[in-house]
Order: structure tokens, then C-alpha cells, then sequence
């Protein structure tokens, strides 16, 4: 089970299962010719950059709130934030109780006086539906929905308008998940932990592969260099074609027709 809270700590002890599992199938303490530490952090950091870049389940639907700033219209975002979907305004003016006297907010005015106020009656549904196609119209005419560029490589989210003064609006966004949020999952773990295996293997065999043997004695010793960067190949290539076959927790695609 995810732990509510996930400490820095709980998650440097994930990560460091994952560092003893590649030591341990490396065949640690055998030679000398081995890994330092930050060559298996090196493995995991790959392994996790790969799957947030091929693989869906990476990222995961949140909301957050932003505060308007008068006359700014740059903002910048966490670097977990992948894209914004869409931003909702509370208000169709954002009118504060300070400039305007009283906090009025329209759309809740006009579902009032439509749908509620009636004599001997509350409305049907085709009363509620003739108030949401009112509700989209005044929002589109009047300011209720806005423009905006967000750039993915600098997090920047530039809003399309000026700003007259301060207000709260809601982001849709999607963001990938904690890197130990990841190392908890049921089907993102054995893949990080193999693909952090076979990175860990590739360099071991480049480290290996500038010697032939080592001295001993009783006469040379032949390094499995070539062998080790044969095997993290063809492991890699086996990981990623999981990621296309849908095998890490991602949604598969649907039917095609035609």
C-alpha cells in the first residue's frame, strides 16, 4: 500500500533496494573490477527518465491552485507538471468584495433567478439544459474562459490577457508521479529495477571490456566485458518493447474500425 505521507527518507530507502538488487545480481565482491555507487545511481536515474518519457502510467491526473497577479501574465510551474489541460475562473469578472462593494458572482445569480425561482415549480431537465448552454454562452461572451500557452521546456504559463488584479483560478493539470510513487507501483518497480539491472550491466562491461584478463596466480584472468554489454542490449530492447506492449500499468489502445 502507498504510504500517505512519503518521506525523503522512505524514498531514498526505495531507491536503495533497487541499488542493492543490481549490486547483488552483478556478483558484487567477486573481482575488483566493480561499480561505484554513483554508477548505480546513474542507472536509476536513466531507468526512471526512460519510463516518464515512454510510458503513460508516469503521469497522473491533479488540480492545483494558481494566484493572478495584477498586470503579470508569466507564470512559472513545478517541473512535475507535464501540460495544462484547462484553467476555470471562479467568477465571470473576478470581482473582489473591496472594488466592487459585495462579492457577486453571476452564474450563481442567473442558476438562481432561472432555475430555482419559479412559482410552483423548480424546472425540469429541459430547464437545467437551456441554463447550461446560458451558462457556456455568458462564460464564452463575457470572459468566463481563458486563453493560455504553456511551454513543457521552461514550465512557463504565459495567460493570454491583462490582468486587472488579483484572482484564484483552478488548473487542470497533469504532472508525473514522485519518483517514489513509482518505485511503490505493482507494475513500474520490476521494470525500473531491471532496466536500472541491465544500465548497470552495459557499464560494468565498458569498464571491464579495457582489459582483456587481469593478472593471477595461476596465470590470467578473462573479463566478461563483452558479454555483460551483449546482455544489457538485448535486455533493454526486450524492457522497451513492454512499454509499446502495454505491460506497465498503461491504458491499451481501443478498437480501430476501417
Amino acid at each position: 500500500m502507498v504510504d500517505q505521507v512519503l518521506t525523503a527518507e522512505k524514498t531514498n530507502e526505495l531507491k536503495q533496494g533497487i541499488y542493492d538488487y543490481c549490486r547483488t545480481r552483478l556478483g558484487d565482491g567477486m573481482i575488483e573490477v566493480e561499480l561505484d555507487p554513483k554508477h548505480y545511481e546513474t542507472g536509476l536515474i536513466t531507468a526512471i527518465d526512460k519510463f516518464k518519457q515512454r510510458a503513460e502510467s508516469s503521469v497522473e491526473e491533479s488540480y492545483g491552485f494558481l494566484e493572478l497577479q495584477e498586470d503579470t501574465n508569466v507564470y512559472t510551474l513545478p517541473d512535475e507538471v507535464v501540460n495544462v489541460r484547462q484553467i476555470f475562473r471562479r467568477t465571470v469578472g473576478g470581482a473582489n468584495a473591496t472594488e466592487g462593494g459585495t462579492f457577486f458572482d453571476p452564474f450563481e445569480l442567473a442558476y438562481t433567478n432561472v432555475y430555482l425561482l419559479q412559482s410552483g415549480r423548480i424546472g425540469g431537465l429541459a430547464t437545467y439544459e437551456m441554463f447550461a448552454g446560458y451558462q457556456e454562452l455568458v462564460g464564452r461572451m463575457f470572459g468566463g474562459y481563458i486563453n493560455y500557452y504553456y511551454d513543457t521546456v521552461t514550465r512557463k504559463l504565459e495567460i493570454v490577457r491583462r490582468q486587472r488584479n488579483q484572482e484564484t483560478v483552478l488548473l487542470w493539470l497533469y504532472n508525473h508521479k514522485p519518483d517514489g510513487i513509482l518505485l511503490q507501483d505493482r507494475y513500474a518497480k520490476p521494470w525500473l529495477r531491471d532496466y536500472t539491472l541491465a544500465i548497470c550491466k552495459m557499464t560494468l562491461g565498458e569498464a571491464r571490456g579495457k582489459f582483456a584478463t587481469i593478472a593471477g596466480p595461476q596465470g590470467g584472468t578473462s573479463l566478461n566485458g563483452d558479454q555483460l554489454k551483449a546482455d544489457g542490449q538485448q535486455e533493454i530492447e526486450k524492457l522497451e518493447a513492454s512499454i509499446s506492449n502495454y505491460e506497465v500499468g498503461q491504458t491499451p489502445m481501443s478498437f480501430v474500425i476501417g
